[in-house]
Parts: C-alpha cells; structure tokens; sequence
C-alpha cells in the first residue's frame, strides 16, 4: 500500500471554483472506499483578493442542492509550502496553471504535480472550469458537474484497484 496522497485545488480567489472541488472531492472521498487514501483535500487561490472568505453564496448552494452541506472552508492564497505540502495541484484554468507553474519554478524539487484539473475530464482533452462569478446559477451547476466528473476520473485513475461505492 502506497502513502495517502494529498490534494490541492487552486482557482484565482478561492470563492467559486476551487471550493466547489475541494467540496465535491471531499465528499466522494468520504463516500467511498478512498478515506485512508487521501490525507489532506485544501483549496488556495492565485490572488488575495477574498482572503478569510467564506465560499460564495452560489457555491454554497450548489454544493448542497447536490446532498454536500457539511463543507466549511475560508479562503487563502497560494503559498510557497503548498508545492512541498501536496501531491497534486490542481489549476481550475490555463491562468491559474501559468500562475503555479511560474511559483513552482521558485520550488525547485517540490513534490507537487502542477496540472489543469481538466486533464481528467473523459473527453481526451483537458477541460477548464470557467469561473461563474460573474454570472448566474447555471454556471456554478457547470462548474459542479465538472468537478464531480473530473474528481470521479481522477480517483479512478489513481486508485484503478479500488471499487467504487
């Protein structure tokens, strides 16, 4: 048996689309057989700009319109530990990506592995999650579908032996 790996998912302000992840794999991690696979699921983001926030209202909602209403979290900005801390770094946008990847840059040796979340789409090409701040309901509905699909991928390609509940 391998170590637990740990996940981060990363947006720009760490309000809609990070947390909807970290919500989403939380609770399908919790869910299935993946509880001693996984030990840490966090989410940052790029910029400072909501720092100590709650997620968004719409992501909130979203979240539990969908069975999710235990997720808590408060926003907070990358940080250089981050890339040592985490397995996997996941960029909700190709933005968000150039951004870990130029810090990353600074890390030389750190264990993460920096990839667009949407490598794991399904589809053989890698996905974004829009950001739906600025919109209304049905882009945060997309930015879960997403999360939930690309999260279900994920945990099915690094876990191939382990059956799903």
């Amino acid at each position: 048996m391998s170590s637990p790996i740990s996940v981060l998912f990363v947006c720009l302000g760490n309000i809609c689309r990070s947390t909807m992840a970290e919500g989403v794999f939380q609770s399908l991690a919790k869910k299935g057989p993946y509880g001693d696979l996984i030990s840490n699921i966090d989410s940052c983001g790029t910029g400072a700009y909501h720092l100590g926030d709650d997620p968004d209202d719409r992501t909130m909602s979203t979240l539990q319109d969908h069975g999710i209403t235990d997720y808590v979290h408060a926003a907070r900005k990358v940080n250089a530990s981050d890339f040592d801390k985490f397995d996997y770094i996941f960029a909700m946008d190709r933005a968000n990506l150039s951004d870990l990847q130029r810090m990353q840059q600074r890390k030389p040796g750190s264990k993460a592995k920096v990839m667009l979340f949407g490598e794991y789409s399904g589809t053989g090409k890698a996905e974004v999650i829009n950001d739906p701040y600025y919109g209304g309901r049905q882009g945060f509905e997309k930015a879960y579908e997403q999360a939930a699909r690309f999260s279900q991928n994920f945990l099915r390609d690094e876990f191939p032996d382990v059956e799903a509940n």
